[in-house]
C-alpha cells in the first residue's frame, strides 16, 4: 500500500493541466510514495487525451473515466480505486498551494488523525484575488453551517483536505453529486466525531479555465447536504 493518493477530478481542463501537471510531478519528490488519480468526468475537450501522454512517462499517474457525470460521483470513482493510505482531494486548478499538502501529509501521518481539515480563514492563512461577492457568500453560508452543526471549523466549501482512507470507506456512500460533495466530508468526519485538526492554508484565485461552480444552481444543494448530516446528527444522538 502506497503512503497518499492525490485525488483530482477534471472536467474540460485541457489548458489548465499544462501548468497543473509539471507541478504534481515536480511535488513527487517531496513525497516519493504517492500516486496521483484524475478522474475524467466526461470532459469534451483534450483533458484525457493530455494526461495519457503523461501516464506514458510517469506511471505514478493514472486516469480514470467518471462513468457517471457529477462532481460527486467522480470524487467517490477516485477514493474508492486509491491505493494509498491517505487520500488528498486537490482541485485542477492550483487555487491551493502544494507546499500545504506537504504539511497535511505530515500532520495526519505523525499524528495518527482521520482528517486534517484546512482553512483558508483562521490566523496565518492567505487569500488572493476573491471575488468579493463570492466570498461574502462563502463566509454567511460558512458561518451559518458552524452555527447549526455547533462546529469550529469555518471553510467547508474548500475541497482541499486530506483523510485517512479506512475512514473515508467508513462514512461511504456520499449522496451529493455535485460541489455540495466538499461539504459532506468534512460534516460526516465532525457530526462522527472522528479525529481531525485543523490548519491554515493559501489560496488564490485561479488563473486559467473557467470555474464549474455556479452558485444559482448550487443552493438547493447545499441544503439537501446540511438536511441530510443534520438528520444524521440527530440520529446519532438519539442512539448515545
Amino acid at each position: 500500500m502506497m503512503s497518499l493518493s492525490i485525488v483530482i477530478p477534471v472536467h474540460n481542463e485541457e489548458e489548465q493541466l499544462k501548468i497543473t501537471i509539471p507541478k504534481l510531478i515536480h511535488f513527487k519528490k517531496k513525497i516519493n510514495d504517492l500516486e496521483i488519480i484524475f478522474v475524467d468526468d466526461l470532459s469534451t475537450d483534450n483533458t484525457s487525451k493530455l494526461i495519457k501522454k503523461h501516464i506514458k512517462r510517469k506511471k505514478f499517474i493514472k486516469l480514470i473515466k467518471n462513468k457517471k457525470k457529477g462532481l460527486g460521483s467522480a470524487i467517490s470513482c477516485g477514493i474508492l480505486r486509491s491505493q494509498s493510505k491517505y487520500v488528498c482531494i486537490f482541485m485542477a486548478d492550483m487555487s491551493d498551494d502544494l507546499k500545504d499538502l506537504k504539511k497535511y501529509f505530515s500532520e495526519i501521518s505523525n499524528k495518527n488523525l482521520d482528517a486534517v481539515l484546512g482553512s483558508r480563514f483562521i490566523k496565518n492563512s492567505y487569500v488572493k484575488d476573491y471575488p468579493l461577492f463570492k466570498f461574502i457568500l462563502n463566509r454567511f453560508f460558512n458561518t451559518f453551517v458552524r452555527i447549526l452543526f455547533f462546529s469550529e471549523y469555518n471553510d467547508f466549501t474548500n475541497a482541499f483536505k486530506i483523510y485517512k482512507k479506512k475512514t473515508l470507506l467508513k462514512i461511504f456512500p456520499l449522496v451529493s453529486e455535485h460541489f455540495n460533495v466538499f461539504l459532506e466530508l468534512p460534516l460526516k468526519i465532525i457530526i462522527r466525531k472522528y479525529k481531525y485538526k485543523i490548519i491554515p492554508i493559501n489560496w488564490k484565485n485561479r488563473k486559467k479555465g473557467k470555474s464549474k461552480f455556479k452558485i444559482n444552481e448550487l443552493g438547493s444543494m447545499y441544503l439537501f447536504t446540511m438536511l441530510y448530516c443534520l438528520s444524521e446528527k440527530i440520529l446519532l444522538n438519539k442512539k448515545k
